[in-house]
């Protein structure tokens, strides 16, 4: 039994969205990763008595003024705060759109199965 071309070009079409949401849920993972470690680095250095600190750049430790470090973390805080509520809002997207997908597919396989 062959696969009529319009519900092999569905389930290519579904496949493909599936890989979308793969993608975006890994950068997801990624960016709260990030996002915990910048959080983390924050508070230690929050806790901090020191007026200077040393951070690791390119395998070389600097030493950078505390205040300042504070507020690059808290600049890209933001920044990843933000990117994780855009892929979010991506991730919802595209599970609904798989969903209208998905019963999309089955009502056009469903009157062949018959």
């Amino acid at each position: 039994m062959s696969v009529p071309p319009q519900i092999q070009a569905q389930l290519l079409q579904l496949q493909q969205l599936q890989q979308q949401l793969q993608m975006i849920l890994m950068q997801k993972q990624g960016v709260e990763t990030e996002l915990k470690e910048s959080q983390k680095a924050l508070e230690e250095l929050e806790k901090s008595d020191y007026e200077y600190v040393y951070i690791l750049i390119g395998g070389l430790f600097i030493k950078r003024k505390k205040d300042e470090i504070i507020k690059e973390l808290k600049d890209k805080i933001e920044t990843l705060e933000l990117r994780l509520k855009t892929l979010s809002k991506q991730e919802e997207k595209l599970k609904e759109k798989l969903k209208e997908f998905q019963e999309k597919l089955q009502s056009i396989m469903q009157p062949s199965a018959q």
